[in-house]
């Protein structure tokens, strides 16, 4: 049975931007208004479902575009730069019918894991594991004398960019391998922008740019009043 002969499939599909929803009427009559941040934090892509902890901060997130896929699904690309999300008739049909039980399973998920939608701490919540594992490649990975290792970042690394900062300042002399412009990132297997969010569990894989280390940086000059 093909793709788009298991179910109900769209005979309209509206973005209504103001109000962040997304209607849809299905072939069998029944109408959803599903709102951006619902489909964003049910996305299927991996760089959702690998995470360990849900999407937080989609509140306000809205969607950019939808490009048709085929003849039985959409891609829909959201206004945070995720747009890697397939959403089959199949999967929206399913978003729409369940939509109340799938949202509280959410919120529930957020309240386990002590965060509230926004990504902030819930009162009262204990510090949550916010362990990760780092993976160093070509020539980080001789200079830190290992491939890879696990960390536990303090609580105000959440995003990529934090996290290198963070790495300069606790690896000493070997802070400088890290500089931003020396460095991609990737966050389970995905590649990553500076302001990627990371989450407890997270593998994160740092590549040179370069086969070959930058210099290190010059020693800072002595004064005779230091000796």
């Amino acid at each position: 049975m093909s793709e788009a002969s298991r179910g109900p499939t769209p005979t309209e599909i509206s973005l209504h931007r103001k109000s962040r929803l997304l209607n849809i009427t299905f072939s069998d009559g029944r109408s959803f208004a599903l709102p951006c941040e619902y489909l964003r934090v049910h996305s299927h892509a991996a760089e959702v479902t690998s995470r360990s902890t849900p999407e937080t901060g989609k509140e306000d997130v809205n969607i950019d575009r939808i490009e048709p896929q085929g003849s039985y699904a959409i891609r829909i690309a959201f206004d945070d730069g995720h747009d890697t999300g397939i959403y089959s008739w199949e999967t929206l049909y399913d978003l729409g019918v369940n939509q109340q039980e799938y949202w509280q399973a959410y919120l529930d998920r957020l309240a386990t894991a002590g965060y509230d939608r926004s990504g902030a701490r819930l009162a009262g919540a204990p510090d949550a594991e916010r362990r990760i594992r780092v993976l160093y490649f070509n020539y980080l990975a001789a200079k830190m004398a290992r491939e890879s290792e696990e960390l536990t970042p303090p609580p105000t690394v959440e995003t990529v960019e934090q996290l290198l900062a963070w790495l300069r300042r606790v690896k000493g002399d070997r802070g400088y391998l890290f500089a931003d412009a020396s460095v991609r990132v990737t966050v389970n297997k995905q590649f990553a922008e500076p302001f990627t969010r990371l989450d407890p569990g997270d593998e994160i894989a740092i590549v040179p740019n370069s086969p070959n280390p930058p210099p290190p940086p010059p020693a800072p000059k002595r004064h005779s009043d230091d000796w």
